[in-house]
């Protein structure tokens, strides 16, 4: 059996940023981990094509909504390669056969159990979220107010699978990381779940959307829609899945943990096994966000300072609960630090002397490697993403302090043999438990290790940045 690891699909109404690239390389190092211990692993990843925010953008840009949806789409198919992701699946929600029918066999699965019905309603909706709010229910992420909307929606009966939420949630059946996260949907489920608008007017989206069936003047509301992606990329592995996880952000835990859920409950599908739930980063203490205008581009940063020091930033610096302030002073700093003075320096210096010596000779390597894996596996159950790399980090310091202890340039013959085995060793431990993490850096050392060539494995960010 394959485990399934989704990653949410954004929409592109604007191009990607730093925050999707955190998601993006989260899910791929779940993957790659796992794919290393020999589980076989699905990857999918996507866009979401349908929000009634791409049609307002496309008009605002003089574009025809089609045009702008699919150069859009494009940016973010297009991360794959600067990031080193090992995506399986790109689905898009407005071109994809397979979603298409998908959707539509979801609908009319949900139909027969009879949890539609026609209303009409009057309320708050933000543009931002695509979303209705209740009355004097607070949003946490846009400033712009929300319209007073009047419209016939069609209606799914939440409020019938409100205690079988409740029970996935509580047993841990349907599991929520962190634990906070899962406190907040919880406290949600249990204040009372009323019945959703799961449709819109086809006039309001000037027909962009997927029409509900036997209503060609309604079309699907966009959340209803992108969740249905995990499941329309490919039902039968969906279906037999040993695991399937979800990789979100903090805002949309809602939709990923009730309205889901309720959902496949519905539409007699399996349900999600894993949420994990990342927090955000900010600039100057504010979301990156498009709405804000405050977006790093992933694809510049790369540019300037290559896949591996993004990656590990995104890993080792951002915390599993909280938000986590960027700047590029930290990526370099951490890279600097870590990668080209700590793994870099290591590898350089011991090829170095064994290339003048020519003695290397197989040797056992340090003790702190036997654990390594396993501190690796534990924190990547819990998606510690930082604490795992810091095992790693620790190896790395470990290996340097064994080398300034045992002085190898002062040891000859079969001494020198020894240490230098030892550190090459450990090297090639760390090459294999890096790979998940930095799959290009890692390739690099392993290359490194097996021709014996001291070249430098990652560049000084700071003295590259000074010229």
């Amino acid at each position: 059996m394959t485990d399934v690891i989704t990653t949410a699909i954004p929409y592109v109404n604007a191009e990607p940023h730093l925050g999707h690239a955190l998601e993006l390389v989260q899910a791929d190092v779940l993957a790659r981990h796992r794919r290393l211990r020999g589980t076989d692993v699905r990857l999918l990843t996507g866009t979401d094509d349908n929000a009634l925010k791409n049609v307002t953008a496309a008009k605002a840009a003089g574009v025809p909504v089609r045009e702008f949806v699919g150069h859009g789409a494009a940016r973010f198919a297009a991360l794959r390669e600067p990031l080193g992701l090992a995506v399986d699946d790109f689905i898009r929600t407005s071109t994809d056969r397979r979603h298409l029918d998908g959707v539509r066999r979801l609908w009319q699965a949900s139909a027969r159990r009879g949890d539609f019905s026609l209303r009409d309603y009057t309320g708050r909706y933000c543009v931002g979220c695509e979303q209705f709010y209740a009355d004097g229910e607070r949003r946490r992420e846009h400033e712009t107010p929300p319209e007073i909307v009047t419209e016939q929606n069609w209606f799914f009966r939440l409020s019938r699978y409100a205690g079988e939420i409740r029970d996935l949630l509580e047993t841990g059946r349907l599991r929520i990381e962190p634990a906070a996260r899962l406190r907040e949907v919880l406290g949600f489920v249990r204040s009372g779940l009323s019945d959703i608008s799961v449709s819109r007017p086809a006039a309001r989206s000037d027909g962009w959307g997927i029409p509900v069936p036997g209503d060609p003047d309604q079309v699907i509301y966009v959340w209803w829609d992108a969740l249905a992606s995990y499941l329309t990329a490919d039902p039968s592995r969906w279906a037999q899945a040993a695991e399937r996880v979800h990789v979100i952000g903090k805002g949309i835990l809602r939709f990923h943990a009730v309205y889901w859920p309720a959902l496949l409950l519905s539409a007699g599908e399996r349900l999600p096994d894993t949420i994990f739930v990342h927090d955000y980063l900010t600039l100057d203490g504010a979301k990156i966000s498009k709405s804000a205008g405050n977006t790093v581009r992933p694809t510049d940063l790369v540019d300037r300072y290559g896949a591996d020091a993004v990656r590990w930033w995104l890993l080792r610096e951002v915390a599993p609960l909280g938000d986590t302030d960027f700047t590029e002073t930290r990526l370099i700093d951490r890279a600097d630090d870590e990668l080209a003075n700590g793994l870099g320096n290591l590898v350089h210096r011991v090829l170095s002397l064994a290339r003048r010596t020519g003695r290397i000779a197989p040797s056992s390597p340090l003790r702190t490697v036997h654990a390594l894996a396993s501190r690796i596996d534990t924190a990547l159950a819990a998606f510690d993403f930082r604490t795992a790399t810091g095992a790693v980090a620790e190896v790395i310091s470990d290996a340097n302090r064994y080398v300034e202890q045992t002085r190898p340039w002062t040891l000859r013959g079969a001494d020198l043999a020894e240490v230098l085995g030892t550190v090459v060793g450990t090297c090639r431990e760390l090459a294999t438990e890096l790979s998940p993490f930095l799959p290009d850096g890692a390739a690099r050392l392993r290359a490194q290790l097996d021709r014996g060539e001291p070249a430098r494995l990652y560049p000084r960010l700071r003295e590259q940045a000074r010229h």
